[in-house]
């Protein structure tokens, strides 16, 4: 039986957005855990369900309102996201709106995404286990080569140019460095990795490389490892066990967290929050996509989204709630009492059945 923790003394708001495709399944379990503590726990968690997405937007045009936005800056302390993205929207006016509503609204400057394998079978390298893979990554959230800066001229022609600006400002990329710095001493943690491509890229990640130098002096029992980015992707391959904490822009965290996912068990173990450390509300999402091809069928993996509310617990003060959470997808997966994706031959919510009464099992 887990041990007793203060109950939160005020309420938190949590919003709710479902988004598209699986989304909106993985999202209904993970409220289910919410539901679970609130009811079970007695945590005074106030559930706000919002109607946005692919739906709302072909019924009637809206995104992301702006009465929505200022309730959400105003008294949320977390949003949980589904996944965006639907093939009616092809130009993804609705998922853009949303999501960098909430990341550059909010200054959601740190992308968070642990990467930590909780069964041997599902690392898929020979010789290693799930000891081996124990990171987290912090990818630069609002600046980047995704702002979007940049055009086409002369398009269709074959004179056409292309452009997109990798925009990186001291604030951000400091910020950003000194977040994962930060992480490393809180856990104990001996080592952080930067990666970057100063060599090719020689101004804008000539700043990464010499903030990092910078930052690291700053705390001296860290030590502080330079690598280029294809180098730190081997490394991740050869031997994760030797990467605990990788600081990183916004287009190299995106492809590394990715092999992050491949690493502990695919994108269906892959939890996220997005946050402004110093600050409580913050974007929470398990980080697989909307999958249209799976909407419906009963087979989307629901414990990334599990493991998301983790991550908000831990968040809200609550780290016990979040190892309780953790522990439960392990005995899971352990089990096959699961999804086919982790080697279980159950559906969704079959699997959140099981790991939800592993939780209410251990709180007893």
């Amino acid at each position: 039986m887990l041990a007793s923790a203060p109950i939160m003394a005020s309420s938190k708001l949590i919003a709710l957005l479902p988004g598209d495709g699986i989304g909106t399944e993985v999202i209904t379990q993970a409220r289910r855990v919410l539901d679970f503590y609130r009811e079970k726990r007695g945590m005074n968690l106030d559930l706000w369900s919002l109607d946005l997405g692919a739906d709302r937007y072909l019924k009637d045009g809206t995104t992301y309102p702006k009465e929505i936005r200022e309730r959400i800056e105003r008294e949320a302390s977390a949003v949980l996201l589904g996944a965006l993205g639907d093939p009616r929207v092809p130009g993804l006016e609705h998922a853009r709106d949303i999501l960098f509503g909430l990341r550059f609204g909010l200054d959601l400057y740190a992308n968070v995404r642990p990467v930590k394998a909780l069964d041997d079978r599902l690392v898929p390298l020979k010789g290693r286990t799930a000891k081996d893979v124990d990171m987290v990554v912090f990818r630069e959230n609002t600046e980047g080569i995704y702002v979007g800066m940049g055009g086409q001229f002369k398009r269709g022609t074959p004179d056409e140019i292309a452009i997109n600006e990798d925009l990186n400002t001291r604030k951000g990329v400091e910020r950003l460095i000194v977040a994962g710095f930060e992480h490393a001493r809180k856990h104990g943690i001996g080592v952080v990795h930067m990666a970057d491509k100063s060599n090719a890229m020689r101004h804008a990640h000539e700043l990464w490389l010499r903030v990092f130098r910078e930052v690291a002096k700053d705390y001296p029992g860290i030590e502080a490892v330079h690598a280029y980015v294809d180098a730190l992707a081997m490394y991740m391959i050869q031997d994760p066990s030797v990467i605990q904490v990788i600081v990183t822009c916004n287009l190299f965290g995106d492809i590394l967290t990715d092999i992050g996912a491949a690493l502990q068990g695919g994108l269906g173990m892959a939890c996220s929050a997005n946050l402004h450390p110093g600050r409580l509300l913050g974007l929470f999402e398990p980080v697989h996509g909307s999958a249209p091809p799976l909407a419906g069928k009963d087979v989307a993996n629901p414990f990334a989204s599990f493991l998301t509310v983790g991550l908000m617990m831990s968040q809200f003060g609550h780290p016990e709630l979040d190892a309780l959470i953790e522990d439960s997808v392990r005995e899971s997966v352990a089990a096959k009492e699961c999804t086919r994706d982790v080697g279980g031959a159950l559906g969704t919510r079959a699997s959140a059945d099981g790991c939800i009464a592993r939780v209410a099992a251990k709180l007893g």
